[in-house]
């Protein structure tokens, strides 16, 4: 066993699946950021990485993964920096739950710390900044009919749906004790409202990452380059503006970010917020007409998903520093999205 995976069932499968022979060697557990598991290991010559779900499953685990991996599959031949796709089994009496292999990322988390090549150039993390924006619009350009994905997610209302379907979450907390209610999210009601009177009139649906910041992709450690978006579990068919929508809800406003923000030290050079809204304009066809709109609402649906652990906390199911610091989080998003909203 390694980290809750029988190794030994595991090459078992690979030999069924013609996946090399032997055994399996230099494995490593990586950190992903999220409570899934991730192998990486050798075996015959090949390097590979396993991905599946916490060994105590949520409800949806194995779906999630599931559509991780046929989201993967349909990228294959696209030119969408990915992980690419190897294997995966649905079986989960070999493991527990469904999985999938997939190549290495020869890479780096910017959030984790730059080389010495990219701390070194303002240059080179401006070029970072506008590679994260032309692999997204890589992504959105994609026909996800074409990819057989067209019943990947619903994309009637999509976009009515969004303001109604996060206030009911937000609202679902009420059932942890002690939580104060939404009035402890200044202008959440504002925001709300503006957001359904300014819905974008017609939208193209397209394959979208749902969580797409600097913590979820991976640079080339020797260019500025996209290496691979990665972290898929919010992938579906939606509207690709929100994407850019969450780059431009997380991303610093200014050059000395704040502590909540996703971004990386040192942060001169990177563009801002309207530059890259801009490149993306170059890069892709989409109409950038309503981009506030997407902002502000990536804004509020960020912020009432982490206002989720806020009430938690309250209810003393998390901790308490954890909810404190996410609720101010929050709020944090909610008066950016009040800024833009008032034009600033």
């Amino acid at each position: 066993m390694e980290h809750g995976v029988d190794l030994a069932a595991l090459a078992g499968w690979m030999d069924s699946q013609g996946l090399g022979s032997g055994p399996l060697t230099d494995v490593t557990s990586l950190s992903g950021g999220t409570q899934n598991i991730l192998l990486r290991f050798n075996r015959d010559g090949r390097a590979y990485v396993l991905r599946r779900p916490p060994l105590h499953l949520r409800g949806n685990s194995n779906k999630t993964m599931q559509r991780e991996a046929r989201m993967l599959a349909a990228l294959a031949d696209s030119d969408v920096p990915h992980p690419r796709f190897i294997a995966a089994c649905a079986d989960d009496s070999v493991l527990g739950a469904f999985f999938y292999l997939m190549q290495p990322i020869e890479g780096f988390n910017a959030t984790t710390g730059l080389p010495p090549y990219h701390a070194g150039s303002e240059a080179v993390r401006r070029r970072m900044g506008f590679s994260m924006v032309e692999a997204v619009a890589k992504l959105g350009a994609l026909d996800y009919r074409a990819l057989g994905l067209e019943d990947f997610g619903k994309v009637d209302n999509y976009l009515e749906r969004q303001v109604d379907r996060w206030r009911s979450q937000l609202e679902s907390y009420r059932e942890h004790a002690g939580w104060p209610g939404p009035e402890c999210l200044p202008g959440v009601d504002r925001v709300a409202a503006w957001l359904a009177a300014n819905v974008p009139p017609v939208f193209e649906p397209g394959i979208i990452h749902g969580d797409y910041h600097l913590a979820n992709v991976m640079f080339r450690n020797d260019s500025p380059e996209m290496a691979a978006i990665v972290d898929w579990e919010l992938t579906t068919i939606g509207d690709p503006l929100l994407d850019l929508g969450w780059m431009m809800a997380t991303w610093s406003e200014t050059e000395t970010p704040r502590p909540d923000d996703i971004a990386v030290q040192p942060w001169t050079g990177f563009p801002t917020i309207p530059e890259l809204v801009e490149h993306y304009g170059k890069h892709s066809r989409r109409d950038l007409t309503h981009i506030k709109w997407y902002g502000v609402l990536a804004c509020y649906k960020l912020a009432l998903i982490i206002e989720g652990t806020h009430a938690r906390a309250c209810a003393g199911k998390a901790p308490k520093e954890t909810g404190d610091k996410l609720h101010a989080h929050a709020v944090s998003l909610l008066a950016r999205a009040l800024r833009w909203i008032d034009g600033e």
